[in-house]
This record gives structure tokens, C-alpha cells and sequence, in this order.
């Protein structure tokens, strides 16, 4: 059940669920905030609890709205796309063959049929975006399942409008979102150690920050690097 909740100048929406622990997050593109309760929390409480975070959810939204922002792409000639954070002009190539991408000096050439219209073109870069991540993905997962000391069952590669990546603990499988091709690689290899981090802690508590600071000393930096960088156009929704 979902709730609106005011806190100073601040909309929330607080949802009841059946859950053990407190979930807040701010999402983009201007710093929205939800925070899942459990169920027996009564909303004094919540509210109690948000004032603790305030300082908090000012900073990360501070974040985000300060964030520079992609246009929506038009998917022609010489237009601006990034590639593992580099970036690359695009150049529109008409054959009669199936589509592909090809990654040159400068330049994403993305070759369709005649007549292709934007949809059609932004659907094999995404698709060409999702091998990407895929393939850098699954060369990290081994090491760092061997690190963190757990094991995935099933890796996730798919356009998320919300989040990074997301983990389900109890099935053990991680989803990655494929606009993380265009960030640097090692904004990947950060989102992949928390999210298998988050296999041992669901939360973002104080044992979460540990083994993070253990696993990967810098996390913290390169989260400021993943934020700081623009992010693509999407109709963002929770």
C-alpha cells in the first residue's frame, strides 16, 4: 500500500510491505524519494525515521538535479553516443543486411536497413549496448563471486529505468542495466560487487558500507564518478 508523506519540502511515498527491514532510495532524474516500511511501521515511526535521513536524501537528490542530461537522441549523423564512458560521433550506414554496430576511432557506425526510422535504430544500439555489458559482466562475475564468496544464478542484462543493477537474494540473481555500457568500465564492476555484496547484506547498513570498504576500497569515489557523469534521456518511473 502506498502512502504520500511531506517532510519539510520533500514529497515521499511510503510503501507498506511485507518486509523485515527499511528500504529508502532516491531515484533520477530529479530525485525522487520512496522508502518501503514494514508493514506493522506505523507512519509517526517512518517519519521519525526520515528525519535521521534528511540530511541524506537532500544530499542525493542535490545529486541528480545538478546532473546534466542528454536530449533525447535523434539517431542521425555525427550525433554524440559513449561507450564505455568515451566518447564516440555517430555515423548512419543504409544496407540491405541485417543490422549491426561497428566500434572505430571516433566513430559508432551503426549500419540498418533503408528506411530504418529512430525506434528501429535505437533498438540495435540497445541491443548492442546489452551484449556489451553482458560480455564485460561475465568476465567479472567469476573473480568476484570468488571474492565476495558467493555464487549467482542467473545474470540479468536489460534496460532499467530506475536503477543501476538490482539483486535478489534469497534467488541469487543479478540484474544489470544496460546503460552501463556507456559509462567507464569500472562504474560495471561497481554496480556487480554491490550488488553481490548485497547477497550476504540486503541493506545499505553499516555491515553493507564494511564489506564494501573491504571488497573494493574506492566504491565510494567511483559512485561519485557514475553519478557525476550525464545521464542518457529516459521517461524515468518508479
Amino acid at each position: 500500500m502506498a502512502t504520500s508523506l511531506r517532510l519539510a519540502d520533500i514529497d515521499l511515498e511510503v510503501i507498506h510491505k511485507d518486509i523485515k527491514n527499511v528500504h529508502l532510495s532516491v531515484y533520477p532524474p530529479d530525485g525522487r524519494v520512496r522508502v518501503s516500511v514494514p508493514n506493522h511501521m506505523s507512519l509517526d515511526t517512518v517519519r521519525a525515521f526520515l528525519i535521521t535521513k534528511l540530511g541524506w536524501i537532500r544530499d542525493e537528490r542535490q545529486k541528480f538535479q545538478e546532473q546534466v542530461r542528454h536530449e533525447p537522441p535523434l539517431y542521425i549523423d555525427r550525433e554524440s553516443h559513449y561507450v564505455w564512458g568515451d566518447r564516440y560521433l555517430l555515423a548512419i550506414k543504409e544496407r540491405k543486411a541485417p543490422p549491426s554496430v561497428d566500434l572505430g576511432h571516433g566513430t559508432l557506425t551503426l549500419y540498418v536497413r533503408p528506411g530504418s526510422d529512430a525506434a528501429k535504430r535505437d533498438e540495435v544500439l540497445s541491443l548492442w549496448y546489452r551484449d556489451l555489458v553482458r560480455e564485460a559482466a561475465n568476465e567479472l562475475l567469476p573473480v568476484w563471486e570468488a571474492r565476495v564468496g558467493v555464487s549467482v544464478e542467473k545474470l540479468f542484462v536489460r534496460r532499467m529505468k530506475t536503477k543501476w543493477g538490482s539483486c535478489n537474494p534469497t534467488r541469487r540473481t543479478v540484474r544489470l542495466n544496460t546503460e552501463l555500457a556507456k559509462k567507464p568500465r569500472v562504474c560495471l564492476e561497481y554496480i556487480l560487487v554491490h550488488e553481490l555484496v548485497h547477497i550476504h547484506e540486503a541493506t545499505h547498513n553499516a555491515r553493507f558500507q564494511s564489506l564494501m570498504d573491504h571488497h573494493l576500497p574506492k566504491w565510494r569515489d567511483i559512485r561519485v564518478e557514475l553519478n557525476r557523469r550525464p545521464l542518457a534521456h529516459e521517461d524515468w518511473r518508479y
